[in-house]
């Protein structure tokens, strides 16, 4: 995989505040197939990409050092187990952690996440921070299509971790998803509620408890219109100014810690996806940068 933003960017390993982690895991996807080619895409499309940021009027890929990794539990070539996943997964991202960096997972389905935080779960302690989760679906099914590692169960997963959660822009639950987040009071930002509501970004802030925060973005969590290539859509969802408003301010208020960008289903003969995720996750680096003051 060429390296995020392009090989004269990439510092080294050693050198690099925030590593990419390219995660081409599928295995449980239950609609549209290809997201274990969407960090591949990613990776393409964000070559393409200006070194500077019109809205935080800096570079910031050389303020902040970036370095991409070689890739963990890639099923392009030969099925992964997902106990071998999680694990792989947690074991790259706790030592990265340790060693002080900013993680940026790159997927692959949404059941990778769970091995990040686990990750990070296992540096922190018992430290608590808040798992932010953009999305259309509430992905908190315990076990689904008889596995408890599929990517509509990972948010389950991670209250199983003892974090407390807020999921953003969900439009999309199961009747039993809907009993459990009534049943833990989780303070979910529901899409149709977002629609006409200026203080909704208010509401979601005020809802974080915690200082750190860990970011995850399906990326099926933003309009259709914006972002088409995903492989389980639903109609409605986050503008691009809706999304990158709101994280700019959960940066500013809180210590975002580390992030992912899940679910890029790449639509054959279109690059719209890959660079609106591809700019999506320089963003996410840039308000990682303007959080901490670089």
């Amino acid at each position: 995989m060429v390296p995020f933003i392009g090989e004269e960017v990439d510092v080294g390993y050693d050198a690099a505040r925030v590593v990419i982690l390219p995660v081409p895991y599928e295995a449980t996807t239950t609609y549209r197939q290809g997201c274990q080619h969407g960090p591949a895409a990613l990776l393409d499309a964000s070559d393409q990409l200006e070194y500077y940021d019109v809205e935080l009027q800096r570079e910031v890929c050389f303020e902040v050092g970036i370095h991409t990794h070689s890739p963990v539990a890639d099923t392009r070539e030969a099925p992964v187990r997902a106990q071998q996943m999680l694990q792989d997964i947690q074991t790259t991202v706790a030592e990265m952690v340790a060693a002080g960096k900013f993680v940026l997972g790159l997927g692959g389905e949404h059941s990778i996440t769970a091995g990040i935080v686990a990750g990070y779960r296992q540096v922190y302690g018992d430290e608590p921070f808040t798992v932010v989760q953009i999305d259309a679906h509430g992905d908190l099914r315990d076990v689904y299509e008889g596995s408890k590692h599929n990517h509509a169960c990972v948010m389950h997963r991670i209250l199983e971790m003892g974090l407390p959660s807020l999921p953003v822009g969900i439009r999309s639950v199961c009747r039993q998803e809907a009993e459990l987040i009534q049943q833990r009071q989780i303070p979910v930002i529901w899409d149709h509620e977002m629609v006409g509501d200026p203080q909704w970004c208010d509401r979601a802030l005020g809802a974080i408890t915690t200082e750190k925060v860990f970011l995850t973005v399906d990326l099926d969590g933003l309009d259709g219109s914006v972002l088409p290539g995903v492989g389980t859509p639903q109609p409605g969802g986050l503008t691009w100014h809706q999304l990158t408003g709101f994280l700019r301010r959960l940066s500013q208020g809180h210590q975002l810690i580390g992030a992912d960008v899940v679910e890029l289903c790449p639509i054959p003969h279109s690059v719209v996806s890959e660079f609106t995720a591809a700019k999506l996750t320089y963003k996410i680096v840039g308000y990682y940068a303007d959080g901490v003051k670089f």
